[in-house]
């Protein structure tokens, strides 16, 4: 099992950017497909990014391409998310989840995820 922990969020000002980190305790982090995902108020939980066991294959949402970015350390037992060129729209809870699917065919699904962070806040203000 994983325990995973979001930091990061805050408040920022349209077109600035923030950094996301999830921290993951428990078992060998690199078994674990990672992913981001957001909830707005009233709106569905939302996928954002996603990165394979290894780091070699990404997978983004479409509202974030060209803008969002995603990385991870193994050794460190972290997935980074940078977010440049923020929107109001991009107001949300972030959630980092990790599966330890052997397949990313469930990459960008909410039910493709087995651990799920508490969540870290972002707002952007216009």
């Amino acid at each position: 099992q994983v325990q995973l922990v979001e930091s990061g969020g805050g408040l920022v000002q349209a077109g600035g950017s923030l950094r996301l980190s999830c921290a993951a305790s428990g078992r060998t982090f690199s078994i674990y497909r990672v992913g981001w995902f957001r909830q707005a108020p009233g709106k569905e939980r939302e996928f954002v990014l996603a990165i394979s066991r290894s780091g070699g294959t990404t997978y983004l949402g479409d509202s974030v391409k060209g803008r969002f970015t995603i990385s991870r350390d193994n050794t460190k037992m972290t997935v980074d998310l940078q977010m440049n060129s923020l929107k109001p729209e991009d107001t949300a809870v972030y959630y980092c989840a990790a599966s330890v699917s052997l397949t990313d065919a469930q990459a960008m699904a909410r039910g493709g995820y087995d651990y799920w962070g508490q969540g870290t806040q972002v707002t952007v203000s216009s």
